[in-house]
This record gives C-alpha cells, structure tokens and sequence, in this order.
C-alpha cells in the first residue's frame, strides 16, 4: 500500500508542476487584441488558434489527473488498519508499574511556601 500511495504521490506533482508550466505559456485571453493593432506577438509554437485547442486540452486533462490522484491520497490517507474495538480498550489492558515512596516522618518533612490563591499577590510591591 505504500507503493501505491509514493506512486500516486508522484503523479500529483508531476502533473502539478506540468500544469503550473501549461499555464503561464498560455496566452490570456486579451493578448489577442494586442495582435490585431500590431504587436506582432500572434505567432506561437502551435498556430494562432492551433495552441488554445491543445494547450487548454492538456491543461483540462492534467487538472482532472491531479483531482483524482488528490482524492486517492485522501482516500488512502483516511484508511485506518481493521481493528476490533477502540483504541483505548487496548490500552487499558496495560497498567503502569508504580514504585512505593520511601516514608518521610514528620520531622524531615519539608514545608512549601503557601502560595496566595490569586496572581494579584505575586505582583511585587515598591
């Protein structure tokens, strides 16, 4: 099950990071009226209308490809082991090992300071 979830892992952030590339080499869509008054930036690796067809295509692809493989990792990811009964019932079965303090008697007993019920007492007068 680890393999499968590295392997889908990667497909996420290839296609992730192929869809970031696809996207800033597309045009926008008002970088075609700078071509009709001359900016001369018309011409593309694909055609003028040749590379809105392929790029937004495999750009739709790539973006169904990483919402699927976002939805498998979660489903992986929320996928618990089959176990009978909760995780607190195992622990219960487990009891701590307590060691007995040695007796103080009273005379070697040390006393702590009493501490004031409220912070208000703890602020230091000049």
């Amino acid at each position: 099950m680890n393999v499968i979830v590295n392997v889908i892992l990667a497909v996420q952030m290839l296609a992730a990071l192929v869809m970031i590339g696809l996207i800033l080499i597309q045009h926008g869509k008002g970088a075609d009226m700078g071509a009709a008054f001359g900016s001369g930036s018309s011409g593309s690796l694909f055609g003028a209308s040749g590379s809105a067809n392929f790029m937004s295509r495999t750009t739709a692809v790539l973006a169904a490809v990483f919402f699927v493989s976002t939805l498998a990792l979660a489903y992986f990811g929320n996928a618990r082991p089959t176990t009978a009964g909760s995780v607190l019932e195992g622990a219960a079965g487990v009891a701590p090992t307590t060691t007995a303090a040695p007796a103080v008697s009273a005379s070697d007993a040390v006393v702590a300071p009493a501490v004031p019920a409220s912070g208000a007492a703890q602020i230091p007068t000049k």
